[in-house]
């Protein structure tokens, strides 16, 4: 099994993202000598066919997999050997690892002196079938479709494949299960380096020389060589057939590839690789091609979006990497066609500018047949970034309607009833014993319902032909402005429909002239709310907290609350100039209280409210608590020609307790 951590983004090309880890396996076989009585014992040591170069069906990937060799890095000769790739369980180390003729071939020694070493040792000599397994990080890789065909370590293959194109290896592992059951590994023990019972074990092994058969994984019948061969003789071998590679490799070169020769002798490579390499030094230079940078994420478009629109949010929404990147690659700014160009490309698009826009908006929205596994979503870039222009559009309209109101969180669009608690809620002495009176729900209750509100806007051809990103900042401005124009519209009309509220039969409505804002209606306002009573005809207990007035009034109403003293100039000698008022009730001012075109508006009215914590006169119910609207984006219509967006808000409005306020009308 090979464990990996992609360095860096697999290939645009593939349909699917990298698994965090590859199973390579191979099937194991074990030389065990017999320690010769008047020499030291030496340390077991193996030899491995580890990885055959052909198609494999690994657990994480969707489709076989081949490893491409010319593309492995071997750091070092020295490479750890381990038992099921336990770091815990070393077992020992390669002397070295080559590449030859498509095939990676490993040599080295069993020399740590730890449990997973002797049962190794210990297994093999009672024939258990060991199998190696390779660990390396996987680099790059790219996806083969259905219908093509590559040339890999040798070998030509039909899609669909994924091809690993650069790796590096880390470590290779006994293992007791495996996949390729045409590799092997041979390991030659002939002792073992702590005198305990697993060298007995070895006792007398010299003597046999045969083939146990095995079976692997695939069912492909494998053999268990136990042979007598002597260290000296193989090492004798492994430095002879280096010294033959070498020589090769030079002739190979010829003298004219130094770089390529010192490269492949360094880091074994077979004369096959050592051939691809020149072949490909000595190409011509191949005419320029897209290949879309993998540096180029979602997460940096949207981020270039904000930053060409200036929005001033951009710094606290990214991080400092991806700002950075997104500034440098787009430093005049992203346009509304790179942008679409950059998820078409990401998505297996290969046009090479946006003349067939149709196309384009195919594969940005992922709905190309090459694009079935699109690794940047456009639409949800185009959401994201609309959304932070969307808001921007919401609160820039008048929100004097959220100070007012209570809110309610409701989770469909069913008619939800409040109920007001009343008749006996006042505590009441505990009798002996210490039983506890319960008391009542009255029949004072209040009804709300959530709507859906939305509008459809578009983003045409000509906003992209024209190349105008300023098209994906103005039109969802527009759609927030239209949510927020709405709720106000649906408010304050509910609002100001009061007829029936505030009225004098429920004590909360006042006439006449005195009844002007100023010092005197004020105090008038104020008692009349406070001498309001609950269904028992006792005080309610709440105070009045804001006066809601329209934009007339908005000057003496910020004199009343700010001005520490009001003068009277009339002919009289005695007037006080305190203001009683000041700093008591915050004044909250709306143009829509005397817009024309709301039944029950007036510029002379004007209103003294509770809290709307405390007891609302109104209440706004938003679906599942989303009080801000929603933009979603998605490619138009066969029919149209550009990208869509439609923005949508649920909330419903209902007055609530008519207690909970006193309304002045102003005048006689």
């Amino acid at each position: 099994m090979t464990t990996a951590s992609p360095k860096k983004p697999p290939s645009p090309a593939s349909d699917q993202l990298a698994p965090t880890s590859l199973s390579l396996t191979a099937t194991a076989t074990f030389d065990v000598e017999a320690a010769l009585a008047d020499q030291p014992t030496p340390l077991p040591r193996f030899s491995m066919l580890a990885y055959t170069g052909g198609a494999m069906r690994v657990t994480g990937w969707k489709y076989p997999l081949v490893i491409d060799l010319a593309g492995l890095t071997i750091p070092l000769q020295s490479r750890p050997i381990r038992l099921g790739h336990d770091a815990m369980s070393g077992v020992g180390h390669t002397e070295s690892i080559r590449v030859e003729q498509g095939q990676l071939m490993a040599h080295g020694v069993v020399s740590r002196d730890t449990a997973s070493a002797k049962e190794v040792v210990t297994s093999s000599r009672n024939g258990f079938p060991w199998q190696a397994s390779v660990g390396a990080s996987v680099e790059e890789f790219e996806f083969i479709k259905p219908q093509q065909q590559v040339t890999v370590n040798g070998r030509q293959y039909q899609g669909p494949l994924n091809v690993v194109r650069k790796s590096t290896l880390g470590e290779i592992s006994f293992v007791d299960l495996g996949a390729d059951g045409q590799t092997h590994a041979r390991v030659a023990a002939s002792a073992f380096a702590s005198p305990d019972s697993t060298s007995s074990l070895l006792e007398g092994s010299s003597a046999m020389d045969h083939d146990a058969p095995t079976t692997d994984d695939n069912n492909t019948t494998t053999t268990l060589a136990i042979t007598a061969a002597s260290p000296v003789e193989e090492i004798r071998a492994q430095a002879a057939a280096e010294v033959d590679r070498i020589a090769m490799i030079r002739q190979l070169c010829a003298g004219k590839h130094h770089i390529i020769e010192a490269q492949a002798i360094r880091e074994g490579w077979d004369l096959q690789q050592t051939e691809l390499h020149i072949l490909r030094s000595n190409r011509a230079a191949a005419p320029a091609v897209h290949v879309p940078d993998n540096t180029v994420t979602g997460q940096v478009l949207e981020a270039a979006c904000l930053l060409t629109a200036k929005a001033s949010q951009a710094e606290e929404l990214f991080p400092e990497q991806t700002l950075e990147l997104a500034s440098k690659r787009y430093r005049g700014g992203i346009g509304l066609q790179e942008l679409l160009l950059e998820a078409a490309w990401a998505n297996g698009y290969t046009g090479r500018n946006f003349r067939d826009s149709r196309n384009v908006l195919r594969f940005a929205f992922g709905r190309g047949i090459e694009a079935a596994f699109s690794t940047i979503d456009i639409g949800g870039i185009l959401s994201n970034v609309a959304n932070k222009f969307l808001l921007e559009g919401f609160y820039s309209v008048e929100r004097t309607w959220r100070n007012i109101c209570a809110v309610r969180n409701v989770s469909d669009f069913k008619t939800v009833t409040s109920y007001r608690l009343i008749g006996n809620d006042q505590y009441e002495l505990v009798a002996p014993g210490g039983e506890l009176r319960h008391g009542t729900l009255g029949n004072e209750q209040y009804t709300n319902k959530a709507d859906t509100y939305g509008l459809m806007l578009s983003i045409d051809r000509r906003d992209m032909i024209n190349d105008d990103l300023g098209a994906i900042t103005t039109v969802p401005r527009k759609l927030g402005r239209g949510s927020g124009l709405k709720i106000n519209d649906v408010f304050w009309a509910t609002f100001l429909s009061n007829s029936d509220f505030f009225k004098v039969a429920n004590t909360n409505y006042l006439s006449g002239t005195d009844t002007a804002l100023s010092i005197d209606g004020l105090t008038k306002a104020e008692v009349a709310f406070m001498d309001q009573t609950d269904s028992d005809g006792k005080p309610i207990g709440i105070m009045p907290a804001l006066a809601l007035v329209p934009t007339a009034l908005s000057a003496i109403g910020s004199q009343l609350n700010k001005s520490l003293e009001l003068r009277d100039t009339t002919a009289s000698t005695k007037f006080p100039v305190a203001n009683p008022h000041q700093g008591k009730f915050r004044v909250e001012v709306s143009r829509y209280l005397a817009n024309a075109q709301y039944t029950g508006n007036s510029a002379k009215a004007w209103y003294l409210l509770a809290e709307p914590t405390d007891l609302p006169v109104i209440e706004v119910a938003f679906l599942n608590g989303q009080e801000s609207p929603t933009i979603e984006t998605a490619d138009a219509d066969f029919n149209q020609l550009g990208v869509q967006m439609r923005g949508y808000h649920d909330f419903g409005v209902a007055l609530q307790d008519p207690r909970g306020g006193v309304k002045s009308k102003g005048e006689a």
